[in-house]
């Protein structure tokens, strides 16, 4: 497989395994929620660098995301996109200087700090997917064989499933110097393309249009389709006589579909049609009622399918009728609404960690209204727009847009979200100085996920034991309060009274247990006959509580 080379690879190869761990901090604020408090487990819209934020949501949806879209910077050279310079680690941003000549290598420079910057978000991406999920990720000429490279090597040349081709404008472009540039590509890689396969689409009133019924057949409406075929065979290539007496025999090079015994009982079933009077070449009659009644996905999309760049903007502006231009390059809903068609069922989980002005939010709710569906999506946007326009949008189109043309957005299309910021790292250091003790809840998904590489999809009601939930078929316990005054207790240790509780509690659901303490009053060999896993908090908190 041809692998892409590209200077300060060797820095971000391994990137995202050391880029920290951070809480998600609930802005109730700028939440939208149903609920009496919001929720990280409703639908999510985080603000901040996405590298760090999907760092952030490994431990809860590593392995769970069915869906995932994205709408990276193009790198066209004109956008000023603010990713070269402040997400990518000072290591590589000092080596990209030292070695990239910014006088005659100016160019180079460019297209290296993009894949800079898209290989560590790659990663983690692939992680966060299902087994049976699937990217989309938008592209242009600029970087569209360089993304292809990457892609491949991340996600395995064998997962790449089609470049889709996106009709984004309607209209010529009269002053381009070459030619006009009316398209975008849409990559789809499936995380196991045995497993995943497209939702076929709903058939549109146009191709239902093309069946009759000349001859009002009792089995309904249908359309004829050739009875000739290229593959050719000598028992297959016979004449054939017309209810007009006329004798007719495949094109030259061609033979009929079915054999003369099968084609008497296709006559015999009225299944073949020779024309209104009887004389034309016979052709097979399909009907509707028979055909499948989803169409296979096509891999060039127009815009009077999906929409275009200009609809894309006018839905903006519908939305925020009060201001003027506020967005320069949205996608339309009925693109994203194509990719959900395609990738999603009703409860599947979409990310979009490019998250701009929100498209991908407000098709899931589109869809979800459509189909009374319960999909969940997770917005990532690191711009100070997060909150005024990519969260102000799906404000609006959940509670509803007075002016808005459709009567569905002018009553709202209902659903609920709970804004985030990334908080504090879950840091050693930081833990050992007494400057930060995480949530329980933020503990309790990291360090399952860091014990057991899955994430903990929600936490359970905790009972005396600290009991967080069940994973990989074990129950998991959190001896853990976000108090130093606690942690330097011996409350805080895994000891005999908690560790028989958990021993019952165990038992009663026929599971093991992996219990998470700062330290154990008991010896290997008691645990292990009580079927308890002890894993130590990490060292920091070990040592701030006075265990050492």
């Amino acid at each position: 497989m041809p692998i892409l080379d590209f200077k300060g690879k060797n820095y971000v190869y391994s990137h995202h395994l050391s880029v920290p761990y951070r809480e998600l901090v609930i802005n109730e604020g700028q939440s939208l929620s149903t609920e009496q408090k919001p929720s990280l487990n409703d639908n999510l819209i985080i603000q901040g660098d996405n590298l760090h934020a999907l760092k952030a949501l490994m431990p809860q949806y590593a392995g769970r995301v069915d869906c995932i879209y994205i709408d990276p910077p193009y790198n066209t050279g004109n956008e000023g996109w603010c990713y070269s310079d402040r997400v990518n680690s000072p290591l590589i941003r000092e080596w990209l200087k030292k070695e990239a000549n910014p006088v005659d290598d100016e160019d180079l420079e460019r297209h290296d700090k993009w894949l800079c910057m898209m290989w560590p978000r790659l990663q983690l991406l692939k992680e966060l997917l299902s087994e049976n999920g699937v990217i989309f990720v938008s592209i242009d000429d600029n970087e569209q064989a360089s993304l292809k490279l990457i892609m491949d090597e991340v996600f395995g040349e064998e997962s790449f499933v089609n470049n889709i081709i996106w009709q984004k404008k309607y209209s010529p472009q009269n002053d381009a110097k070459w030619f006009s540039d009316n398209h975008d590509f849409i990559l789809c890689y499936a995380k196991n393309k045995d497993l995943w396969r497209p939702n076929g689409l709903k058939r549109t009133e146009k191709q239902n249009k093309a069946y009759k019924n000349p001859d009002n057949d009792p089995r309904g409406v249908w359309m004829s389709d050739n009875l000739s075929v290229k593959t050719y065979s000598v028992s297959t290539d016979y004449p054939i006589e017309t209810p007009s007496g006329k004798v007719v025999r495949p094109p030259a090079g061609y033979c009929w579909r079915v054999s003369q015994d099968k084609l008497q009982q296709m006559i015999a079933d009225n299944r073949i049609w020779f024309g209104k009077n009887g004389s034309n070449t016979p052709r097979i009659k399909r009907f509707l009622s028979e055909v499948k009644q989803d169409v296979t996905p096509l891999t060039l999309w127009t815009y009077a399918e999906v929409g275009h760049n200009q609809d894309a903007k006018k839905e903006v502006k519908e939305i925020f009728s009060e201001r003027s231009e506020i967005f320069d390059t949205p996608k339309p809903t009925t693109l994203l609404n194509r990719i959900l068609q395609i990738a999603t069922n009703k409860n599947s989980i979409i990310l979009d960690s490019f998250a701009g002005s929100g498209t991908t939010a407000h098709a899931v709710l589109n869809l979800n209204k459509e189909d009374d569906g319960n999909r969940k999506f997770i917005l990532v946007e690191m711009e100070n727009y997060a909150g005024n326009i990519t969260a102000e949008r799906v404000r609006r189109v959940i509670k509803g847009v007075s002016h808005a043309k459709g009567e569905e957005l002018q009553q709202g299309l209902g659903g609920s979200f709970t804004f985030a910021n990334l908080g504090e790292t879950i840091d050693m250091e930081k833990i050992l100085n007494g400057e930060h003790l995480p949530s329980f809840e933020s503990l309790a998904k990291y360090v399952t996920y860091t014990a057991t590489g899955q994430s903990l999809e929600k936490l359970e009601k905790q009972n005396d034991y600290g009991y967080i939930g069940e994973v990989a078929g074990k129950r998991l316990y959190l001896i853990y309060r976000p108090d130093i005054d606690f942690m330097r207790s011996h409350q805080s240790a895994l000891n005999e009274d908690i560790a028989n509780g958990i021993y019952e509690d165990c038992q009663r659901a026929n599971k093991e247990a992996i219990v998470f303490a700062s330290t154990a009053y008991l010896s290997q060999k008691e645990l292990k006959n009580m079927k308890i896993t002890f894993s130590q908090l990490p060292y920091a908190l070990y040592r701030l509580a006075g265990n050492i």
